[in-house]
């Protein structure tokens, strides 16, 4: 197993690996490291002529705690107030518009409702039955496209947008169960009434304004979607 050290010069955060130092050369305990008000402490240990300390045994020795992501190690301690706190602000950087996920997760949703829309108006314009079974398929994709849309979620943007996805994703769903009754009660729907439907209009305003808001990749909400 790979142990990590933290330099001791750099105020004992930065964590370096070292597998082959550490197999080369024995480590002698040089002394001992305090922190200022905890009881405990840790061992020292000298290579080429520089201190490092277990980077495990750091984290118990302030009451902190460390987590992996891939190839990094966050040490995170108690704030103040008893907290956790992390110990680097740049390990959890801030993000302006939407991510990337996101992104590409909001476009499947709108290019899945605008297949089941078409899908519906050609329906109706041509007379075909709309069954269940018909706008199974576009709900059932639309549903799935719209869990990975909220997992992609990681800035203010994208939940911003999310509860739009929302509301287009659920107005989608009345339109479609609004035509499948009218079917299912045999009243006849237009193409034109189709077309004019305040529902119908909705759902063309919002997907127009979501998909402004995916080229400029930043959130800016006129209230269609609403």
């Amino acid at each position: 197993m790979i142990r990590k050290f933290v330099s001791a010069s750099f105020l004992l955060l930065p964590v370096l690996a070292m597998p082959k130092l550490a197999r080369s050369q024995a480590l002698q305990q040089s002394g001992t490291i305090m922190v200022s008000g905890q009881p405990s402490q840790a061992p020292l240990f000298q290579i080429n002529g520089k201190s490092y300390v277990n980077v495990e045994v750091l984290a118990q020795l302030m009451n902190g705690s460390l987590s992996f992501k891939g190839s990094q190690i966050v040490l995170t301690l108690p704030a103040p107030d008893g907290s956790a706190m992390p110990a680097s602000p740049a390990s959890q950087p801030a993000i302006s518009g939407f991510s990337k996920d996101f992104m590409k997760a909001g476009i499947e949703v709108g290019s899945t409702i605008r297949e089941w829309r078409t899908a519906l108006s050609s329906a109706v314009q041509n007379g075909y039955a709309v069954t269940d079974d018909f706008v199974a398929g576009y709900r059932d994709r639309t549903a799935t496209n719209m869990r990975l849309a909220s997992v992609a979620v990681t800035s203010d943007s994208d939940r911003s947008a999310l509860q739009l996805l929302n509301n287009l994703s659920d107005n989608m769903q009345k339109l479609s169960n609004k035509i499948l009754a009218a079917r299912q009660n045999m009243t006849y729907m237009s193409p034109d009434k189709l077309r004019d439907d305040p529902l119908n209009q909705q759902i063309l305003t919002c997907a127009r304004s979501l998909a402004s808001m995916a080229a400029s990749g930043q959130f800016q909400d006129d209230g269609s979607c609403h």
